[in-house]
């Protein structure tokens, strides 16, 4: 395995055609010798906490959205937050919260939330050699892409950031056999 992904952003690159994964921006929550996790930042499901998940209205508000966090468990809750001082972040002061008792213990100091349905899962070697591939594009992660509310923005953005060749990529028209 090549160096571990965690709390990298995955940008799905211009030949990945998979509609689960086209054009994402994936979190990397976990990536290690038996696989890796994470979520899809940037899929709102067009779907509220009060109308999938009222137990979080108290800890997030009724119009909190709540995103596919990719194909894997759909109807399995995660949670990403910002928390003071984190026993195991993903990255600065991120920690992912595979299930939603632990919510409860951090909601009150954490910082930003974002309630994802499902998740991204990748078995032992998997991701590199989608990778290899190129499918995907690394970027290091910030506070501000895992919680933006510009989703809908976001793969462009990113790799905007990059810059060079990246953001020639994220000016490619969705589909360029309409160009």
């Amino acid at each position: 395995m090549a160096e571990s992904l965690r709390g990298s952003l995955l940008i799905a690159g211009p030949t990945l055609l998979d509609p689960n994964f086209r054009r994402t921006v994936v979190l990397v929550a976990e990536h290690t010798d038996e696989g890796a996790m994470g979520v899809i930042l940037n899929r709102p499901s067009g779907m509220t906490v009060a109308d999938a998940a009222p137990d979080l209205e108290p800890l997030v508000g009724s119009d909190a959205p709540i995103f596919a966090g990719g194909p894997v468990q759909p109807t399995a809750g995660v949670v990403l937050a910002e928390v003071p001082e984190p026993e195991e972040p993903i990255f600065d002061d991120v920690v992912l919260l595979p299930g939603l008792v632990e919510l409860g213990e951090v909601a009150d100091a954490a910082g930003r939330l974002r309630v994802f349905a499902g998740y991204a899962g990748w078995g032992p070697g998997q991701l590199d050699d989608e990778l290899e591939r190129d499918d995907w594009i690394v970027e290091p992660a910030t506070g501000d892409d895992v919680f933006s509310e510009e989703a809908d923005s976001l793969w462009s953005s990113v790799l905007v950031r990059k810059g060079g060749q990246y953001a020639l990529v994220a000016r490619m028209p969705d589909d360029p056999s309409l160009n």
